[in-house]
């Protein structure tokens, strides 16, 4: 019987990501294949790559700075801390950080983020 566990997970363990940010884990196990979590930080004046996560949901929760996000063709619009930006299965993303500052939200998937599910579609 599984009772639980706490994850801590030290600020050393960002690392920058091909998509165009940074990445700290905060949770992404075996022990739960619904869901994880990842911090991300995109710096003043970059945007990450075109792609899609195939086979999960991303919710992006905005918690610092501001941003311009691209949602599938129809969806392009600004985001500021608090909001929370729904991403279907399968569909194009990609945010730029618009502020002087960093750009930190959470990246909530479910199920669990694997690198196979990450597909890239930026042309550069």
């Amino acid at each position: 019987m599984f009772n639980g566990e706490v994850f801590s997970i030290p600020e050393s363990d960002e690392y920058y990501f091909d998509e165009g940010c940074f990445i700290l884990e905060l949770m992404n196990s075996p022990l739960d294949q619904e869901v994880s979590i990842a911090r991300a930080r995109v710096e003043a004046g970059c945007t990450t790559r075109l792609h899609c996560l195939n086979g999960l949901t991303e919710r992006y929760v905005i918690q610092n700075g501001e941003g311009k996000v691209t949602v599938g063709d129809s969806l392009k619009q600004k985001v500021i801390p608090g909001d929370v930006v729904l991403i279907p299965n399968g569909v194009a993303q990609k945010i730029t950080n618009t502020g002087q500052e960093d750009l930190v939200f959470l990246a909530i998937c479910s199920p669990r983020f694997t690198r196979e599910s990450y597909q890239d579609l930026d042309d550069k």
